[in-house]
């Protein structure tokens, strides 16, 4: 099989070379790289959850349908900016370090959040309102463009290589705690407060939650950057990243533009399916499906179903983070695309149907199949990447990947279904991402156990590095 090989020297490690990472390190390392997961997810699924309370806050005036269409469309206005964030936080990432960019874009994540809290509404200030929506939807946007990219970065660069799919996993775990947040947090407003209180105040509470979110995430990176061990370790990297002149980065991703393409096409698969269940999947149980046949679930219902499904997934992604230091990413990945392929229209009749069990099975399988790159996805993309442009290479990939293919997902299948009237669309698109998933990994070299690219190998304990030292030898 053609595989994308790293283009290194080959050499030979002493036991002076190998980067033995300290647990307790990792682990708060983890921490304080998924709280910005967190934050961001949380922002998500408070957005998703209240988009019929936003439309009627916002863009009342414009009736039923243009109103959904504004509320979709200023969620998706902050995907077109993330590539710039990425352009800017990637490349700064690898000349002043990892940790600080990571406080930065946190600090921006909530900020933006908390912003759209104490807007006034439409009636206050009239078109205002919608205006400086747009500019906290932007300010979010710009900020996640940063985020994750060198989240991923961040902690795949001090994993253990025999551990990298297991702790790398934990990312995602804070992506899905982050919407599971949000969206109870929503759903016990709904059920504890009148329609009046929401339109008048209660919809602001959850945006204003995001505040504390934020400070805990800072507090925690700082506290990082703070423990001699990984000090020591920033200051190596620190040093060899000032070394690179501006604009080096550029032309190096230039000369790896199979890899860039290798990454966006994963990146695609991963969050068309992130995205479809996320973000359109609820509206087109509560609103398409019932507008067209009369089948599909109560918003109710719908909420506590996309939870349900949220909470099993929650539970079984550091799972299969574990079981990919085992037996690979690879086979992981392809059996979420194989799924994603035979499985589209199955889960999609699913959801159509009048009962909410059968719903809840489809959205349970889309759910499952996200996980198999959810739980892979972080641990294989920083692979891609030597050291020295990771952060930009990355952050730059999956961003336009995101911002072009993934993120628009829900506006593009909508206005295809609205155009057609076939509601097989949106198996139709989990397809192609199939197909396009299908073709990246099989360039992909399996990550597996690697030391990443451009860096020392990595282990966790003083035994595992000897055997490494040990087992080079003996090669």
């Amino acid at each position: 099989m053609n595989v994308l090989i790293p283009r290194e020297r080959p050499r030979r490690w002493s036991l002076d070379d190998i980067v033995v990472t300290d647990p307790p390190i990792i682990r708060r390392a983890i921490g304080a790289a998924s709280i910005g997961n967190i934050t961001e997810w949380y922002d998500f699924g408070v957005y998703a959850y209240f988009e019929p309370t936003i439309k009627e806050v916002f863009f009342s005036h414009l009736g039923n349908t243009a109103g959904t269409i504004a509320t979709f469309g200023l969620f998706a206005v902050a995907f077109l900016v993330r590539p710039f964030g990425g352009m800017f936080f990637g490349p700064l990432a690898d000349r002043v370090g990892r940790n600080k960019v990571l406080a930065t874009t946190m600090i921006l994540m909530a900020a933006g959040t908390f912003a759209i809290g104490c807007i006034p509404d439409q009636d206050s200030i009239g078109l205002w309102a919608p205006m400086l929506l747009l500019c906290a939807r932007l300010l979010q946007g710009f900020s996640t463009g940063g985020e994750y990219g060198n989240a991923m970065t961040f902690i795949a660069e001090y994993a253990p290589d025999r551990r990298r799919g297991f702790l790398g996993s934990w990312l995602e775990f804070g992506t899905f705690t982050g919407y599971l947040l949000g969206a109870l947090i929503v759903t016990l407003a709904d059920a504890t407060m009148s329609h009046e209180q929401l339109l008048s105040w209660g919809w602001r509470l959850p945006f204003f939650v995001a505040l504390p979110l934020g400070v805990v995430g800072v507090y925690l990176r700082m506290r990082l950057a703070d423990t001699p061990a990984f000090a020591a370790l920033e200051k190596e990297s620190e040093d060899r990243e000032k070394a690179n002149k501006t604009g080096d980065e550029a032309r190096i991703l230039a000369r790896l533009w199979p890899y860039v393409l290798v990454c966006m096409g994963l990146v695609i698969v991963w969050n068309v399916t992130n995205y479809m269940l996320t973000s359109y999947m609820p509206t087109y149980v509560t609103s398409t499906v019932p507008d067209a046949t009369g089948g599909g679930v109560s918003s109710t219902t719908s909420q506590w179903l996309q939870i349900a499904v949220m909470a099993i997934a929650l539970l079984t992604i550091p799972l299969l983070g574990l079981l990919s230091d085992h037996i690979g990413r690879k086979p992981i990945i392809w059996g979420g695309i194989v799924a994603l392929i035979v499985l589209a229209f199955p889960m999609v009749l699913l959801v159509r149907m009048d009962n909410a069990f059968a719903v809840f099975l489809g959205l349970l399988i889309m759910g499952l199949t996200l996980i198999c790159f959810s739980a892979t996805m972080p641990s294989t993309l920083p692979s891609l990447f030597p050291t020295k442009v990771r952060g930009a290479g990355l952050s730059v990939a999956f961003n336009v990947a995101v911002s072009l293919f993934a993120g628009t997902t829900s506006v593009v299948v909508g206005a295809l279904v609205g155009a057609t009237g076939d509601l097989n669309w949106p198996a139709y698109y989990l397809i192609i991402a199939g197909v396009i998933g299908a073709v990246s990994v099989y360039f992909l070299q399996e990550p597996n156990g690697r030391r990443m690219w451009g860096s020392a190998p990595a282990a966790q304990s003083e035994a595992e590095a000897e055997e490494l030292v040990g087992a080079q030898r003996a090669g």
